[in-house]
Formats: structure tokens, sequence, C-alpha cells
């Protein structure tokens, strides 16, 4: 399923999408939205979506897309600024390097990505944590300083710096 289909939130209102929000507690932000367990498999009409949704769609600090089919991690959501919590568990994200996208994000303090394929590469919790090294959780685990220290080594022994070639100057 993708966003385009007639079971999608916008489309539906059996299917509405389900914000868990304390009123009670508002803010000016946007309330979490909550698009996890519907199928999708790539985020195209993603913005459409939320400006639908949402009168302030860019100020959202929450989104759950976890277990969908999602391959990668869309570049749309690091137009959202201000997001803070990405739950992106259980999808099928199959290469750490999808995480890079996420580094764009300054207030992004918590983040789900336990439950896809990239959670079996070696030094995942190391390569994240030192990608995205504003976190305070990750994969619903606080992270700690021995965590963050354990992250700057495997960095510094497993990501080789980008060598810059100077041109030969001929004579």
């Amino acid at each position: 399923m993708d966003f385009n289909s007639q079971n999608s939130p916008a489309n539906s209102t059996a299917g509405k999408t389900c914000v868990h929000w304390n009123y009670t507690k508002a803010s000016l932000q946007a309330p979490p939205l909550d698009f996890s367990f519907r199928g999708i498999s790539f985020m195209q009409d993603f913005p459409d979506i939320m400006e639908k949704l949402l009168e302030y769609p860019l100020d959202i600090y929450w989104i759950d897309l976890s277990f969908n089919d999602l391959p990668s991690i869309d570049p749309v959501l690091t137009t959202y600024y201000n997001l803070r919590n990405l739950n992106l568990h259980g999808n099928s994200i199959q290469h750490l390097s999808e995480v890079d996208k996420l580094a764009v994000l300054p207030h992004l303090r918590n983040l789900t990505l336990h439950g896809n394929p990239i959670e079996e590469e070696k030094g995942y919790r190391s390569y994240v944590l030192s990608t995205l090294p504003q976190l305070k959780s990750f994969d619903f685990s606080g992270v700690t300083k021995l965590d963050r220290s354990t992250a700057a080594v495997w960095r510094r022994m497993n990501i080789k710096p980008k060598v810059i070639r100077k041109k030969r100057e001929r004579y």
C-alpha cells in the first residue's frame, strides 16, 4: 500500500490516522502523527497528505511510520526541520547509509530503527549514534555516555575520511 491507495488516511474516514495527542498539554506544535501498520511502501504523496491533515505541517515533531514496508528513509522526512521523534522500526530499510539522510535534522532526539535489515549490520548502534550524536534515545533505549564514547571510537576505526585528491601540475 502507498499513500495513493484508497485506504490512505487522506481518502478514508474508517482508516483515518489515529492521532494520540494530549490536548491538556497542547502547544503550538503539530500533534504527533501515527502512520504505523499502514503497509506504506513509498512516500511520494506524504507532503500533500500532511498539508491536508495539518494547518502547519512543517511544525510536526513526531512521526510514527513503524511496521510498514519502507525500503529506505525517504528524503521528504528531512524537510520536517522540527522533527524530534521518528519511529521507523519494523520496516525494510537495508543500508546503514540511509541513516545519513537524518543528519540534517538538528532537533531529532528519539529514533527507532530496530526490526529493519540494517539492524543485522556490524556496528549498527555505533554507526547510528556517531551519525546522529544528538540522539537521547535510540531503539527505545537511552543513549549513555558509554554509548557515545563507543560510537566515537567505532567511527574513528571504521569510517575513513574522504581524501581530497590534488591535481598534479604539469611542468
